[in-house]
This record gives structure tokens, sequence and C-alpha cells, in this order.
């Protein structure tokens, strides 16, 4: 009996601490509400991976800079955005799993009010300096993009922004935030996935990002680009220790989406080679990033037809590094800065450092990320079609030659610099330029920009129409406002 009497005591106890039985299905393993450091890091590895992916679904990138091609599927070398809905998943990557999780993050950081005042204030800006490379890429990408009535669920149909007043704005909101960034404090800490919680990194970053802004204005608004670019350039990265570096795991699914698309372990598919016209390139300068960048058929680096079907076998393609699971990414980096530097004295702007020093920087140090010594470096800075001297006469040649080279996949960044630069000269696939047996339709184009989804034609008509008809046209063809040449 007293057995039995301690077993409902017992009962009752442990009856009377769950008050509710609904507290039984509470998972407390899985939060019901998110933090703001996870909505972070959720945005950076989103951004990250859009930018990095080579999946045909969603970035052609770099088939449009000629830094690879397919083997067989053409139609994203041969600039089809029709046949996948690419310009949709952009779009939807960039607003929905980026943006969206930035602005949910910021709301949750001011509603904080246990939050130390210069811990939220730079939370607040490293926020708003994802926000902007993130803005930036969708104006550099479509042009007039949905901006001020953007992300309100309460606007199902946003109206669209001119594409150079959202960038004088996010200008303005980049400033803001470098002002607001406090050294004294580790903003989001781990949840920083960049620089973890490194707040002198984040504002050479914000810097470097500024300095990349006003560069891209410079042949629009000279002055302005000028103003831009002149308060940046002291204060950006000063060496590869500050590169802007997506770190991926060696687990899925965490790992870079390269190696998902190319790796042996995740997939059989062989569908990427490196392209002919920049292999060719390479190989005429002797370029020694050649042995990082692909690998050898019978110890010579072959590129394969661009545009055209090519024998995976017999053309170069990725290296293991490139393939690896955790294989890095580069979002902006000091190769990049150097010869944004180098571009800004060439242009008379008034920087620290002359443009063959910074040209000869960001040269030295692409070679050395991508495995190369300073020994190399220096010989390669001292061929004749290289050096800053002698390498042509026109400084967006040679400049942009040499960006095309040290943004090798970063098929985004690059294809923004070559719309910018108009270098290197690519040619689309074209009969003069088919292999033998091989055919292509005349008349191909290399876009300047993405066409709106056509989900915005059914779901916002109306506004979308009117973008495109301030840009001219929904066109791969109609320029961005920043693109005068």
């Amino acid at each position: 009996m007293k057995k039995i009497a301690y077993l409902f005591v017992a009962t009752v106890l442990f009856s009377a601490c769950a008050k509710d039985k609904t507290d039984y299905n509470i998972d407390v393993k899985n939060p019901q509400e998110a933090t703001a450091g996870p909505l972070f890091t959720a945005a950076s590895k989103s951004f990250s991976d859009i930018i990095t992916s080579p999946s045909v679904n969603n970035n052609p990138f770099r088939f449009y800079v000629q830094q690879w091609t397919m083997t067989e599927y053409l139609d994203e070398p041969r600039y089809n955005l029709l046949a996948r809905p690419i310009p949709q998943a952009f779009w939807q990557a960039l607003y929905r799993d980026v943006l969206m999780d930035l602005r949910e993050a910021r709301k949750l950081i001011t509603a904080d009010q246990f939050l130390a005042a210069p811990t939220k204030a730079s939370q607040l800006a490293q926020t708003e300096i994802m926000e902007v490379m993130a803005w930036s890429t969708l104006v550099n990408t479509f042009g007039n993009v949905p901006y001020s009535e953007a992300l309100d669920i309460t606007k199902t149909q946003p109206r669209y922004d001119d594409a150079a007043t959202v960038y004088a704005d996010l200008l303005t909101r980049l400033d803001a935030a470098l002002l607001s960034l406090n050294s004294g404090a580790t903003g989001f800490g781990s949840a920083d996935v960049f620089y973890n919680g490194d707040i002198t990194k984040w504002r050479r970053f914000g810097n470097s990002l500024k300095l990349r802004l006003g560069l891209i204005l410079a042949d629009k608004d000279p002055a302005k680009a000028r103003a831009i670019i002149e308060a940046a350039a002291p204060n950006v990265m000063t060496s590869a220790a500050d590169n802007f570096v997506f770190k991926y795991l060696k687990t899925t699914p965490n790992n870079n989406p390269i190696s998902t698309a190319t790796n042996p372990g995740l997939t059989s598919r062989k569908d990427f080679v490196g392209a002919k016209p920049f292999i060719d390139k390479l190989n005429s300068l002797q370029d020694p990033r050649r042995p990082g960048f692909f690998t050898t058929v019978g110890g010579i680096f072959i590129g394969g037809y661009y545009g055209f079907t090519n024998s995976y076998s017999n053309y170069s393609t990725l290296t293991p590094r490139m393939s690896a699971y955790d294989f890095e990414a580069l979002l902006l980096d000091y190769p990049e800065v150097e010869l944004a530097l180098a571009e800004a004295a060439a242009r008379g702007f008034n920087i620290p450092g002359s443009a063959e020093t910074h040209y000869n920087n960001g040269i030295t140090a692409s070679i050395l990320y991508w495995g190369g010594t300073a020994a190399q470096a220096a010989s390669y800075l001292a061929r004749p079609d290289v050096a800053w001297a002698t390498a042509s006469a026109n400084y967006k040649e040679k400049i942009g030659i040499q960006k095309w080279i040290a943004l090798y996949n970063r098929g985004y960044d690059s294809w923004v610099e070559w719309k910018r630069l108009d270098y290197p000269v690519l040619i689309p696939p074209n009969p003069s330029n088919a292999p033998p047996g091989q055919e292509v339709a005349p008349g191909l184009t290399i876009p300047v920009r993405f066409i709106y989804p056509i989900n915005e034609q059914t779901l916002n008509g109306t506004n979308r129409a009117a973008a495109a008809a301030a840009m001219g046209g929904d066109a791969i063809t109609s320029k961005i406002f920043w693109d005068v040449n």
C-alpha cells in the first residue's frame, strides 16, 4: 500500500508541473521565433550562395565573361534567359533569402531593449552594409527595381524605383552605416561569418564597397565618383587578410555550391570546362595563375570552344581546390581593391599611391592567392604585355584585362566590370568562330542586363511595364544607367 501511495503522490506532483498539456507539444530544440544573429548569418550565406553558384538555373555569369563554357547544354552560353527561369531565381534569392532576412534582423535589433548601445549600432551598421551590397547587385543586374515599396507585405504590387535614384540612396545609407560602426563593440560576434566581430575589418570592407560603387559611377558622373572614391580610398582593405570571404564547410549543406555541381563526391555530371578566349589569353601571357585555375590536358592548358559543345576530357577544367567542399567564396578582395585604386589614380583622382604601384600590388596579390610566388609575380609584371608602362596606352584596357583574370571564378563581378570598362573585347558565338561541324545562328549579343522575371509580368505587370519603358525596353541590350560607353 505504501508503494501505491508513493506512486500516487509522484504522479500528482508530475502532473502539477505541466499545468497546460499543450506544453508537451512545444519542440524546445527548435525555437519558434528567430533572433537577429541567425538571420544575419542566413542572409550572408544566401548572398554568397547566389553569387558563387555555377548553376545554370541561376548564375550564368561565368559564361557571359567567357571564363567557362559548357560541354553539352548551350542555352546559357548562348544567352537564353527563358529556357530556365534564371532571372526569377536570381531575383528571388536576393529579395526573399537575403534582403528579407536582413530586414527582419534589423527589426529585431532595433526592438531589443537589452542590447548595449555600441553593439546595437554596429549590428545595425553591418546589416545595412550587407543590404547595400545586395541592393546594388539587383540594380546592376536589372536596372530599375522595386525598392522603396519592396519587402512590404501590404504592398503586393510594389512600384519600381529609378535605378540612379536607388544608387544615390544606397551611397547615403552606406556612409551612415560606416559612421555607425563602433570599434568598441563586436557586432554580431560569432554570427558574423565574415570577420567574427572584427569591426575594423568591417570598416575596411565597407569603404572598399564604397570604392567599388564609386568607380561604377565614374563614367556617368565623374565629379560624384571622385568625391566618393577620394573619401573611401584611405580606409580600404590593406592586405589579403581583409578579404570579404565566405568560408564554406567540408560537409553538406554548407559546402561551396561549386562543389555541388562539380565534385565527384556529390555529382557525376561533367558540365564545365575552361573557355578558349580566357585560356588562350592566359597562355599568351604565360600567366602563373593557370595551375590554380585549371587542370591540364597532356601538360597543356586547353580551352573549350565558347558556346559550342565540347568533350570534357579534351579540355582543361576546374582544379580539385576549386571543386573542394570547403573552397572559400571571395565576395570582395584585396586584388580587386588595388586594381580599383589603380584605375582611380589613372583617372586623376587624388588618392594615396600611383596607378602603377596599385596595379602591381593587385596583380601580385592575385598571383599569391592562386598559388603563385612573389618571384613569378615579378617576372610576370616585367613582361611588356603586362607591365603598366607598356601593356596598353588605354588604362581601361590593361586594367580591364587584368581584372578579368583577377576576378576569375567571380563571374558576376567580372561581368559588371566588363560592362563598365568595355574590356576585354569579348565576341559572342557566331559562324566565324564555330568549330568544324558545329553551327550557330548569327546575331547573338552578350547581355548587359537580365530581363525581368516572367512572374513580374503576371503579378506586377503595370509597374514592370513602366520600369521597362523607362529603360528603353525589357531587353538584355538595355543598358543600366551608369553604362554610358
